[in-house]
């Protein structure tokens, strides 16, 4: 009796399962795949979407070349000496140097998806020296007005400069073209900038009785407070210059000669 009904428990769990097995396959055989073009569902998306929640090839963010040290040579092209018997701002170019270091870079994107094209701005700090005749420096009369004074005081007069300091904005619109790959790349930028005079004064180094002496004189000197022009930057890697020219003068209208400076250099380090 025993061995029968276990006999007919075997058979209803061998019923069931098979019951059971057979429900699976209909189920799995009444999933029928669909078949859809493919270029109906890249229809549907929308890549602007896609590049604007983040995903751009070009995701580094716009960097500007501003900052650094720069090292350059200041001169003057246009010059009116009128009311003055010489022309004693006459400097040696290549020993009359500039140095701007730039601390600070603002760089702002122009582009949504890469980072080629875009405004640089900063804030630098410009070293400006003109190398005069070894035997000429300048002094203001007694309406401010700029005049020559001749350096007859010592035996061998060695050097003398007019050095002025500014603080210097630029505003440079800049594009950078990839070059093999989209690290490296070519830049030219061009722009304005502005600068407020901080410092000026003459220098003179000479010996006397054989000692070397130097003296040095604080003055506005009837220099422009503020001053504008035009900037142009250019550069691949390691290589990289930079021109400037003033659209003002360099001294008050009418207390001194006009004098429109230009510089133009290299980079020596950059931030």
């Amino acid at each position: 009796m025993k061995r029968l009904k276990f006999f007919h428990a075997g058979w209803l769990t061998l019923l069931l399962i098979m019951v059971l097995g057979e429900i699976k396959s209909q189920v799995a055989d009444s999933i029928v795949p669909k078949m859809i073009n493919p270029e109906k569902i890249l229809r549907k998306i929308d890549v602007r979407s896609i590049t604007q929640s983040g995903f751009n090839f070009w995701n580094d963010r716009f960097s500007g070349h501003w900052a650094g040290i720069h090292f350059g040579f200041n001169g003057f092209f246009s010059t009116d000496y009128s009311g003055y018997s010489s022309e004693f701002m006459e400097n040696d170019l290549f020993r009359s140097n500039s140095a701007f270091v730039n601390p600070f870079q603002q760089s702002i994107a122009l582009q949504r998806n890469k980072n080629t094209f875009g405004l640089v701005s900063g804030l630098g700090v410009q070293f400006q020296s003109y190398r005069l005749d070894k035997n000429m420096t300048i002094r203001q009369d007694g309406s401010g007005r700029v005049m020559p004074k001749p350096l007859i005081s010592y035996e061998d007069n060695q050097k003398s400069k007019l050095s002025v300091v500014y603080l210097t904005v630029p505003l440079l619109a800049e594009i950078q073209v990839p070059v093999k790959n989209y690290q490296t790349r070519y830049y030219f930028s061009a722009g304005v900038y502005a600068g407020m005079r901080i410092n000026s004064h003459t220098k003179i180094k000479y010996r006397d009785e054989g000692e070397k002496e130097k003296l040095k004189t604080p003055d506005d000197y009837s220099l422009n407070k503020f001053k504008y022009g035009l900037m142009v930057r250019t550069g691949y890697r390691w290589a990289n210059f930079y021109a400037t020219t003033d659209l003002s003068p360099l001294f008050i209208s009418g207390k001194g000669p006009r004098l429109i400076p230009f510089t133009f250099g290299i980079t020596l380090m950059s931030f």
